[in-house]
C-alpha cells in the first residue's frame, strides 16, 4: 500500500505559521498607531524581516521551550508558580553567583526569578538601574551578558522562568541613541520628545503630575550642550522615547527580542502607564499604550512563543484592567500585571483593623479572572507604598480619601498612637499633604518595634497574613528578597552619596545569607517566617483551584474584620478567610458557603477550623484556607 511521506516541519514553517496566526493582532494597532507616519507595506516587511532575523538567532533549546509553551499557553497560570524578586548584587554579589543559589530558591518553592535591573545603566545615579545606557550589556559591576546566559540556562534546567526588567517610557541620557541626538543626528533626535524653546513644554505642564517631586520636579529638562528642552518624566537623567516614531517601536522590539533570546522568559515594561503623551491630559494610561503592548506582544508570539509580559503600572483600579487586556485588546496585551490595589487594601486593613474598604474596592473595580493574563500579587516590592485610596472608594464606607490617605501615612510612618509599623515617608507632596511610603514587609508589620514575645508573635501573623493573602488570591505571589526571613530597615544606605537621595534604598536591603542559610532550621523569627513562607507556598503548589486562571470571587459577607475570598475551580472549591485584625473573629460557616457540620480541615495546618457552635473562629491574624471538593 502506497503512504505519503512524512512531511516534516521546519523551523521555518514554524515561524511562517506563527507569523500567520499573529499577523493580523500585530499589524491592526500598529497600523492605528503609524499608519499615517510609515507606509503600511513597508512596515510590514520591516517587520517580518526584523521577527525573521532573531528567529533565526534563537538557541535551540530555547526554541524547544517556545514549542511547549505554544502547547500550554497559560503555563504562567500554573497553582505551582511562585516568584522572587531580588537585585543580583544584594542577593549573589554577581551575576554568576546567582546560579550557586537556586537551589536555596527551589527549597522556597520558587518557579519566576526576577532580576532586578541589572542592565548596564548611567554612572552615579541611575534611579536604582531604571535609566539604561546600554540594552544590549549586564552592568559590568554584576557581569557579563554571557554570564546571564548561563545563569538562565541553569535556572531554565531547574524548572525556574527568568524575568528581566525592560525600560520602556525612557532611556539614560547617556544612551547612543541619546548621544546620536545630541550631536545633531536628525534620525535619533527622533527618538526623543525634544523642543527648541519652553512653549510646548508649559503647555503640557499645565495637566502633568510630578512623579519625584521632592528630587526632580517638572517634567522638562533644558540641554544646554544641545539647546534644547527634554522630556524628562523621572529624573533629569532620563528621557522619554517618543513613541509616535515607528522607528523606537523597532528599536525598542529587537532590544525585546535579544533579551529574550538571552534567557528572559518574561519582560517586566517598566514605566508603560506613561509612553505616549497628549496634550491636556497627564499623559498617563492613554489608548495608544494598549496598542503599543499588544504590538509588542504579538510580536514576540511570532519570534519567541516562550516570552510572556508583565506590566508595571502603577495607577489607579480603573486604569489597571486594561495592561491585563480589555475590550479589542482582550487577552492580547500583557499576560501579567501588578495588583497594586491588592497591596495598598491589605496594608489599609491592618492599619485601620476593617475590610470593608478592601473588600468594597477589590469587589467591584476588578473581574474575577482575565483571558490569557493574570496578576502578580505581592504585598512590598523595591518601590515605595503610594497610597492610592479614590475618594469614591474611601466615602463609599464613611471615610474621606485625603483623611484615610493621611491616616495610612502617619501610621506606616510609625507617628500614629500604638502604630506598630516603622516606616518612612516618601514624596511628601506639600500641596496636597498625600505622602508616600518606604519600609521592608517585615518593619512595616511590626517586626523591627517589637519589643516583647507577644509583639513579635503578631509581627510575624501579620507577615505570615500578606504571604496567605498573595498566594490565595489568583495571580503569581511575589516574593521579595529577604521577606521570607524577615529583613529589617537598612539606614546605612545614607552613608553612599550615590544612594542618600533616595529613601527607598532603607527597604531594599543585603540578604543576609547567614540567617538565610540556617532558616529552615532555625527556633527564631527569621526561621519562623520562612518555614511559614515556604509552607503557604507548597500548599499552594498542591491546590489546582488556586491557579491564576480560577475566578477570584470576593465574598460581600459584613463581617468588617475578615477578608473572605472564594476560588471555584473545576474539582473542588477553595474559600480563604483571612482575620486582619488582633482580635478573635467569628463568622456563620453559612455565611461563607460552608457546612458548619461538615467543614474540611484548613489546608495551611491539616487541622479541623476551631468553631463555635455553627461559628468558625480565628484568632488573630489567622489565615484559613478551606477546600471543598465537588460532588
Amino acid at each position: 500500500m502506497h503512504r505519503d511521506p512524512i512531511a516534516t516541519v521546519t523551523d521555518a514553517d514554524l515561524f511562517e505559521m506563527r507569523w500567520q496566526r499573529a499577523r493580523g493582532d500585530l499589524m491592526a494597532p500598529l497600523l492605528r498607531l503609524y499608519g499615517d507616519r510609515i507606509d503600511a507595506g513597508e512596515l510590514h516587511d520591516r517587520l517580518h524581516g526584523l521577527l525573521a532575523a532573531k528567529w533565526a538567532d534563537r538557541p535551540a533549546d530555547l526554541r524547544r521551550l517556545d514549542l511547549a509553551r505554544d502547547l500550554e499557553p497559560e503555563w504562567f497560570c500554573s497553582h505551582e508558580m511562585a516568584g522572587y524578586v531580588f537585585y543580583v548584587d544584594r542577593f549573589a554579589g554577581s551575576m554568576a553567583a546567582v546560579a550557586d543559589r537556586i537551589p536555596y530558591l527551589r527549597r522556597l518553592g520558587i518557579r519566576y526569578a526576577h532580576f532586578m535591573p541589572c542592565l548596564m545603566p548611567r554612572t552615579g545615579d541611575s534611579d536604582g538601574g531604571y535609566a539604561v545606557m546600554d540594552y544590549g550589556r549586564i552592568d559590568p559591576r554584576l557581569g557579563t551578558m554571557d554570564d546571564f546566559r548561563t545563569v538562565t540556562a541553569a535556572m531554565r534546567a531547574a524548572g525556574i522562568s527568568p524575568c528581566i526588567d525592560m525600560v520602556l517610557n525612557h532611556t539614560a541620557k547617556e544612551h547612543d541613541w541619546a548621544m546620536r541626538a545630541r550631536a545633531g543626528d536628525p534620525f535619533y533626535e527622533g527618538f526623543y520628545r525634544l523642543y527648541d524653546d519652553a512653549t510646548i513644554p508649559l503647555q503640557f505642564e499645565e495637566t502633568l503630575l510630578e512623579v519625584f517631586p521632592d528630587q526632580a520636579p517638572g517634567n522638562f529638562t533644558w540641554d544646554a550642550e544641545m539647546g534644547k528642552w527634554v522630556w524628562t518624566t523621572f529624573n533629569s537623567f532620563q528621557w522619554d522615547l517618543n513613541w509616535e516614531n515607528p522607528e523606537v517601536f523597532l528599536a525598542i522590539l529587537a532590544v525585546i527580542l535579544d533579551l529574550a533570546n538571552a534567557g528572559a522568559e518574561v519582560l517586566r515594561l517598566d514605566a508603560v502607564a506613561f509612553m505616549w503623551k497628549r496634550m491636556g491630559t497627564i499623559c498617563q494610561n492613554e489608548p495608544e499604550v494598549h496598542d503599543i503592548l499588544q504590538a509588542l506582544n504579538q510580536a514576540a508570539s511570532v519570534a519567541a512563543p516562550a516570552t510572556i509580559f508583565k506590566a508595571e503600572a502603577i495607577v489607579g483600579p480603573r486604569e489597571l484592567v486594561p495592561y491585563l487586556g480589555a475590550g479589542r485588546h482582550t487577552g492580547k496585551v500583557c499576560n501579567l500585571a501588578y495588583h497594586n490595589s491588592l497591596m495598598v487594601q491589605f496594608w489599609s486593613a491592618l492599619a485601620s483593623a476593617r475590610t470593608d474598604l478592601m473588600t468594597h474596592t477589590l469587589r467591584h473595580h476588578f473581574p474575577e479572572r482575565f483571558t490569557g493574563a493574570e496578576w502578580a500579587t505581592y504585598i512590598r516590592c523595591h518601590d515605595d507604598i503610594g497610597w492610592a485610596i479614590t475618594e469614591g472608594d474611601a466615602e463609599a464606607v464613611g471615610v474621606t480619601g485625603p483623611g484615610h490617605r493621611k491616616f495610612l501615612a502617619d501610621f506606616y510612618a510609625g507617628r500614629f498612637p500604638r502604630s506598630f509599623a516603622r516606616g518612612a515617608d516618601f514624596q511628601v507632596n506639600a500641596a496636597t499633604g498625600d505622602a508616600r511610603t518606604n519600609g521592608t514587609l517585615a518593619s512595616l508589620a511590626g517586626l523591627e518595634a517589637a519589643a516583647t514575645a507577644e509583639e513579635i508573635e503578631l509581627a510575624i501573623a501579620r507577615i505570615l497574613l500578606g504571604h496567605s493573602l498573595i498566594a490565595a488570591f489568583g495571580g503569581v505571589p511575589l516574593i521579595y528578597m529577604g521577606d521570607e526571613i524577615g529583613l529589617l530597615n537598612d539606614r546605612t544606605y545614607r552613608d553612599d552619596p550615590h544612594l542618600a537621595g533616595d529613601g527607598r534604598w532603607m527597604h531594599r536591603p543585603a540578604m543576609d545569607w547567614n540567617v538565610a542559610d540556617g532558616a529552615e532550621a532555625a527556633d527564631t523569627p527569621a526561621g519562623r517566617i520562612w518555614r511559614g513562607t515556604r509552607r503557604v507556598l507548597r500548599v499552594r503548589a498542591q491546590t489546582p483551584a488556586l491557579a491564576g486562571n480560577v475566578a477570584s470571587r470576593i465574598l460581600e459577607t459584613g463581617h468588617d474584620k475578615l477578608f473572605c475570598l472564594e476560588r471555584p475551580g473545576l474539582d473542588a472549591r477553595v474559600v480563604a478567610l483571612l482575620n486582619m485584625t488582633d482580635k478573635l473573629q467569628q463568622i456563620e460557616a453559612r455565611r461563607v458557603g460552608l457546612d458548619a457540620a461538615a467543614l474540611p480541615p484548613d489546608l495551611l495546618t491539616c487541622s479541623p477550623p476551631a468553631q463555635e457552635g455553627d461559628r468558625i473562629r480565628l484568632p488573630p491574624y489567622a489565615s484559613l484556607w478551606i477546600e471543598e471538593p465537588r460532588p
